[in-house]
């Protein structure tokens, strides 16, 4: 008399996959996939609670009559629809006027911030790249302004453009003999040479860091065989190195450009909350328009535009150079 084994309830049989059929997939399987998901998952409500929803209350802000008046009740303000736009982007009067000077000079700050933080990075980088002695310790000097909290590094920048007891009148007025009394760098026209130099010096050691870590992938045979075929240092920067890092400067040139267009931090610290005219950075001056003038409404609008501004200067960069590397690759 033979018995049927049977299965047992805890234990759930097992059915084997007939020949030409695909084996089902194992939990540990679906476990794999989803671990990346929730790994994130602590990272994408951060940024949902930090960045998304305080953007989109802003919108919703930039569509209201928000006044000093209206601010302790700000979800029950007055509806303005476009009015707010409308101030912002009127550049016949003193708000359109002072925003788009503002604009225009952060255009030029941003211009000449992000080249020379590029172009003393590379330089440095490139430098470095040679074996000599000392080399380590160079390394490590040029990244302490990286290093820096931003508020210490700026604070000690402010000291040293004061214009009696500053360090920097004092070596090019008192020991150099440059100029015919000591300059004011912190208010009128300097002001803007100020906040560009504090600038570079905050923001070169980035670039520094970002190409001294993409020249390791360039082979050192490319440069022994332009050697061989009689090029020199320039020549091999020109047709060596700065090619090898298209990739690495595309995305530098980026978030340099967009840090220095919204910094902050920087022309806060050093001159307070009203910066000098030939210093007011667009995201001061929006500062100022929602915080000293209490008018969050006409704020939120000129962020949102400098949102939309970013936005499409960063579509457009993205795609030439896109298409600029699919047609060097042809």
């Amino acid at each position: 008399m033979t018995r049927t084994a049977l299965a047992r309830p805890s234990e759930p049989a097992v059915r084997k996959a007939a020949p030409g059929e695909a084996p089902a997939p194992r939990r540990s399987g679906r476990r794999r996939i989803a671990l990346p998901y929730l790994l994130l998952l602590p990272a994408l409500l951060l940024e949902l609670l930090v960045h998304l929803v305080p953007m989109l209350m802003g919108i919703g802000m930039s569509f209201k009559e928000l006044t000093q008046f209206s601010i302790r009740n700000w979800s029950e303000a007055p509806w303005s629809g476009l009015d707010n736009y409308t101030v912002a982007i009127d550049f016949d009067a003193p708000v359109g006027q002072a925003l788009l000077k503002s604009f225009l000079t952060t255009c030029l700050f941003t211009v000449l911030s992000v080249a020379l933080c590029w172009f003393l990075g590379t330089a440095a980088a490139i430098f470095l790249q040679e074996n000599f002695r000392g080399r380590g310790i160079l390394r490590t000097l040029f990244l302490v302004p990286y290093a820096l909290p931003v508020y210490a590094a700026v604070i000690t920048w402010a000291f040293m453009f004061q214009r009696d007891n500053g360090l920097i009148n004092h070596v090019l007025h008192d020991q150099l003999g440059v100029g015919d009394s000591p300059a004011f760098w912190l208010i009128g026209d300097n002001s803007f040479w100020a906040l560009l130099v504090v600038s570079v010096w905050k923001g070169w050691p980035f670039a520094f860091l970002t190409v001294m870590a993409g020249l390791q992938n360039i082979p050192r045979d490319m440069y022994e065989a332009a050697a061989l075929d009689g090029a020199g240092v320039v020549k091999q920067i020109r047709h060596v190195t700065l090619p090898s890092l298209r990739s690495v400067n595309q995305v530098l040139v980026l978030v340099l450009f967009l840090w220095t267009f919204n910094d902050f931090n920087t022309p806060f610290v050093l001159f307070g909350k009203a910066a000098p005219e030939a210093a007011d950075l667009v995201s001061l001056h929006i500062y100022q328009s929602s915080f000293q003038t209490w008018n969050f409404g006409t704020g939120s609008a000129m962020s949102v535009l400098l949102l939309l501004f970013l936005l499409v200067v960063t579509g457009v960069y993205l795609l030439l150079t896109t298409l600029g590397r699919k047609t060097s690759d042809v």
